[in-house]
């Protein structure tokens, strides 16, 4: 159906920045309709970060805006995030989540293994 990949975690200082990759495989009867970022702090709640679509403007935690850029190469069908000025609480496992309708099932959705970034001096 559809298969999600995270790339591009790592180890930055405060104030840094880092641009996460999320690539999706899809089968020709799997159509993504939208592709957010999540992240997961161990003692946290997972939380949205950004999520964009075809039919809306993208959308940001408060935590982020301002720092954060999500955006998308449908032909590829992969998805961006930039961020900007980290700060340790940025620090977590980002995960990928695919949105996507499979022939008439509409709500599915898919997950990436994570990628993990730690913002620390």
């Amino acid at each position: 159906q559809v298969q999600v990949a995270e790339s591009g975690g790592g180890a930055v200082q405060p104030g840094g920045s880092l641009r996460l990759t999320c690539e999706a495989t899809s089968t020709e009867l799997s159509t993504i309709h939208a592709m957010a970022w999540y992240r997961q702090a161990p003692g946290h709640q997972r939380e949205l970060v950004a999520r964009i679509s075809s039919t809306a403007a993208p959308q940001y935690a408060n935590s982020v805006k301002g720092r954060a850029t999500i955006s998308k190469d449908d032909a590829k069908n992969t998805v961006y995030l930039q961020m900007n000025n980290l700060k340790p609480d940025d620090t977590a496992i980002y995960f990928c989540k695919a949105e996507y309708q499979h022939g008439d099932s509409v709500d599915n959705a898919a997950w990436g293994q994570g990628t993990r970034v730690t913002v620390s001096s």
